[in-house]
């Protein structure tokens, strides 16, 4: 019996570790990527976001002047017990007593370093990679070599206001729709009605990207295309189905004698909508909100094709893809301009997350 209770407890142990490991595996790039939206250009291309945690590395202690030594960089040179030609000394080569000689320039107008290894973290953050991302701050950048470079700012202020103004209505009317939908389908009884569920259904598994040329041409014969309207009405027919089905799932499970009670009070199927499935339902529509807005916030093909290229309608996807096509090199500033990206989802997630699990068991036990 112990050793069965041991095994048990083992595999709980390993199941735990498997998950702890997959959490920050995944954690990681984030953490990296906050830590990087703080430092600036000139870290960011010579040491790793890691160098936060405290690390051994090598800070010079003095310096040596190889032409008061009488040093011919062309051959073989002995410094302090150690001898090595200009290469070597280039890519640094340690002494006896655990320091390093390191040559620093070139032959004619070098200088010998003498490091020594010590303890230290990189702690040197700053805010000006989100000043110049959000408010079009333009940034003085100073070179290793004295010349201040002046970099202008991207402004994604209004990027992540239009992204809010696509993304809330996007998720609010399919839900809406759906709810009414779904709750017809569990509750009501209406010739068509299975016929109907199942096209409902097999919606899921048909690819938004064979409709979007024919609703570009209905937008463009209407005169919707680059408009809100436009790409609201567009996800919310591509939201609906999944939105349908998760809730149908989740209100066809409601307790039956609860709404059978209201319906003998003489309630009608609205008064009974709204006053019992809507609060009963929360976890369902949490859910399907939290899907249904991180896709919304993260798309970038619907956007493109429906609002176009006009900046006035700019959203956060389309603005960080014109800040890699401009900045692919800037680091600095793609990490914060990401991290901005992140944060709202992150913030809706989180506050949705207790009813997560719950709406996505909706109705797969019935008993």
């Amino acid at each position: 019996m112990s050793g069965q209770k041991r095994q048990k407890q083992f595999g709980k142990f390993l199941v735990n570790l498997t998950l702890l490991i997959l959490v920050l595996l995944w954690t990681v790039p984030t953490v990296g990527i906050f830590v990087s939206s703080f430092r600036n250009r000139d870290k960011i291309d010579t040491s790793g976001w890691w160098m936060i945690f405290p690390h051994r590395e090598w800070q010079p202690v003095r310096e040596l002047d190889p032409k008061a030594l009488g040093l011919d960089p062309n051959s073989v040179m002995t410094i302090e017990g150690v001898s090595g030609t200009f290469e070597e000394f280039r890519a640094g080569i340690e002494t006896p007593d655990g320091k390093r000689l390191t040559w620093i320039g070139n032959k004619r107008i070098g200088k010998l370093e003498v490091q020594a290894q010590v303890w230290a973290v990189d702690w040197d953050f700053s805010l000006d990679n989100y000043r110049q991302v959000l408010g079009g701050q333009d940034f003085e950048f100073k070179r290793p070599d004295g010349s201040v470079e002046v970099v202008p700012g991207d402004n994604m202020v209004n990027a992540f206001l239009n992204s809010l103004a696509v993304a809330i209505p996007s998720t609010v009317i399919p839900i809406l729709i759906a709810a009414f939908g779904a709750y017809a389908f569990a509750w009501m009884k209406f010739p068509g009605r299975r016929a109907m569920f199942i096209l409902v259904v097999a919606l899921l598994v048909v690819p938004l990207q064979i409709a979007l040329v024919p609703i570009l041409r209905d937008y463009k014969a209407l005169n919707l295309n680059g408009t809100y309207l436009a790409i609201w009405l567009a996800h919310t027919g591509f939201g609906l189905a999944l939105a349908t089905y998760l809730l149908y799932n989740y209100i066809s499970g409601l307790p039956r004698d609860i709404l059978e009670s209201a319906f003998i009070d003489g309630a009608s199927h609205f008064t009974v909508f709204t006053t019992l499935v809507l609060p009963l339902s929360v976890p369902a529509l949490a859910s399907f909100a939290i899907f249904q807005f991180l896709w919304v916030w993260n798309d970038y093909l619907v956007a493109l094709i429906f609002l176009g290229g006009n900046p006035e309608f700019e959203l956060v996807t389309q603005r960080m893809a014109a800040i890699v096509g401009s900045r692919g090199q800037d680091w600095h500033l793609l990490t914060a301009g990401a991290f901005v990206s992140m944060l709202l989802p992150l913030i809706v997630f989180f506050s949705l997350q207790r009813f997560f699990v719950r709406g996505l068991l909706a109705g797969s036990v019935k008993g």
